[in-house]
């Protein structure tokens, strides 16, 4: 079982956490993240995009002039896609751009993901994410006595009301909790910052 420092937000060790291999210390599978994050990205599409094809645009209606005679190449409608104003061909139209993953693969790609962050050191555990004040520069501060910089994902549960209001001024934080850890949040974030429980929670959901 690999072992992760647990430290108080003063940056002092408090303890070692036993934590569990099958979650946090797993090979990194680079395919099935790679999906994964794929999957993300697709599902946040609103696939909304749409052009008029020739059937769609107005007008039209009337043959420009007749098939012969007028020397000129023949025309149907001034709405064909040559034609300025005329329809799109094979032009984007609504769609949804979301596609499906087996539920092994989605756990197996926030196992690697979380076992990434841990195997580079960039896993930050804390006995206690509680702050008193609900001010951006205390918990700037606060982050900059535990070394951490970048982007940070901050994962507890939505109790530590204060440090959601720290948190939310800060475009190089992210909060979420236990239940929310997804893919796209943690290959972003430059360091992970997490409580004792948090760390619980998420076991209990993959192991």
């Amino acid at each position: 079982m690999a072992k992760v420092k647990v430290v108080n937000l003063k940056n002092e060790a408090v303890k070692d956490l036993t934590i569990a291999d099958s979650v946090w210390n797993v090979e990194v599978n680079e395919v099935v993240l790679s999906e994964a994050i794929k999957l993300q990205l697709a599902s946040l599409r609103q696939g909304t995009h749409d052009t008029k094809d020739r059937s769609e645009v107005s007008g039209g209606g009337k043959k420009p002039w007749r098939q012969k005679g007028t020397g000129r190449a023949r025309q149907g409608s001034t709405r064909a896609p040559h034609w300025p104003g005329g329809g799109i061909v094979f032009g984007p139209t609504p769609r949804d751009h979301s596609f499906k993953m087996n539920k092994k693969e989605r756990r197996l790609a926030i196992k690697s993901a979380l076992s990434s962050k841990f195997q580079t050191k960039n896993l930050c555990v804390v006995d206690s994410l509680a702050i008193d004040s609900p001010k951006t520069k205390d918990l700037v501060n606060t982050l900059k006595g535990l070394k951490l910089s970048g982007q940070t994902l901050i994962i507890t549960d939505g109790e530590n009301g204060n440090i959601c209001l720290a948190s939310r001024n800060n475009t190089n934080l992210h909060i979420i909790e236990p239940t929310s850890v997804n893919v796209l949040d943690l290959v972003g974030s430059d360091n992970v910052l997490i409580d004792e429980n948090s760390v619980k929670k998420i076991e209990e959901v993959l192991k």
